[in-house]
């Protein structure tokens, strides 16, 4: 850094002063850009190639310019890829360490509690600051969350990460199971949980939406999940009509109406909070439950305790003309 100190005074006293306002201007002066704005650099770009589209951006005034004193006057060092933020009126010498030590801006893609894995391949591809193809997923190998990544980074690397974090949390909730758990796998730990995490929406109950299966399966009954008769008719997207009789009755690996057990597997992507509940699931005796039309559920130990609860669900129902 000495060293191009003392060729820029060199320089000045070789040019003038009249010079040396010119390259204050242009290098340590403001800059034109009157707002802030973003720029990126895609991965093998030159400094060349940024300068060139930072003065088409309106953020220095001449590349040739900026690449004669960022070559004097800056750090022999490369640019990072990425997209960056170019404040308004940032100088020349402010811009050229933002390309070659600033952050990248970082976006957001968030996968919610429960979402298939078909949905999971759709919104990355909808992402337009990724790039290259991704498969989809397999079913229950994502972990629900917001992942943070750089424009032009891949999606394969994104799933990746998601994929990653899911190995991980079940690794972890696996650890940490308790005896009173129906299901002897991971596996079988995440088919479960994407069924718990397919009949609530509340969190607070999930352990006894898990109770319920995890009686069900060590008793041998059937799971009877609707979730589970719908998953091979969409593949996990809504199915936006009511089942039908001979779908109930439909053998297929997952319809739990008509076969006993876990289906074949997962039918999306559980929380870590699901998984954690059918590992952990409510110390309750209960066998049944059905909506209580506030948006959860009421639970029951037997069949004629559940019949009356559904009796009054219908009763509700009818009260707001939906029967």
């Amino acid at each position: 850094m000495i060293g191009r100190l003392i060729a820029l005074v060199l320089l000045i006293a070789m040019i003038g002063g009249g010079a040396a306002a010119w390259i204050s201007r242009d290098w340590w002066g403001e800059g034109p850009l009157e707002r802030q704005i973003s720029v990126q650099v895609k991965k093998g770009d030159t400094l060349a190639s940024a300068a060139r589209a930072l003065e088409k951006a309106g953020a220095i005034r001449s590349t040739t310019n900026f690449l004669r004193f960022a070559r004097r006057f800056g750090p022999d060092e490369p640019i990072r890829a990425g997209e960056f933020e170019i404040p308004a009126r940032a100088s020349g010498s402010e811009i050229l360490d933002i390309l070659q030590h600033g952050q990248a801006i970082q976006h957001l893609v968030t996968i919610p509690e429960g979402m298939p894995s078909i949905l999971v391949h759709e919104r990355l591809m909808a992402e337009p600051e990724l790039t290259g193809q991704v498969a989809v997923p397999a079913e229950g190998s994502v972990l629900p969350d917001s992942y943070s990544f750089e424009a032009g980074e891949p999606r394969a690397a994104v799933l990746a990460r998601m994929q990653a974090a899911m190995r991980t949390a079940l690794d972890e909730a696996w650890a940490a199971r308790k005896p009173t758990s129906a299901v002897t796998s991971k596996r079988d730990a995440l088919i479960l949980a994407s069924i718990v995490e397919k009949e609530t929406a509340k969190a607070s109950e999930r352990p006894m939406v898990a109770a319920v299966y995890s009686n069900r399966v060590r008793q041998g009954m059937k799971l009877q999940a609707d979730p589970t008769v719908i998953y091979p008719i969409t593949q996990g997207k809504p199915l936006g009509r009511r089942i039908r009789r001979s779908e109930l009755n439909a053998v297929n690996g997952y319809n739990t109406y008509a076969s006993a057990g876990l289906p074949e597997g997962p039918i999306a992507n559980p929380s870590k909070a699901a998984i954690e509940a059918v590992l952990d699931p409510a110390k309750s005796p209960a066998l049944y439950f059905v909506a209580d039309g506030k948006g959860g559920h009421v639970f029951a130990n037997t069949l004629a305790e559940h019949n009356a609860n559904v009796q009054r669900f219908y009763a509700i129902r009818r009260s707001r003309g939906e029967m």
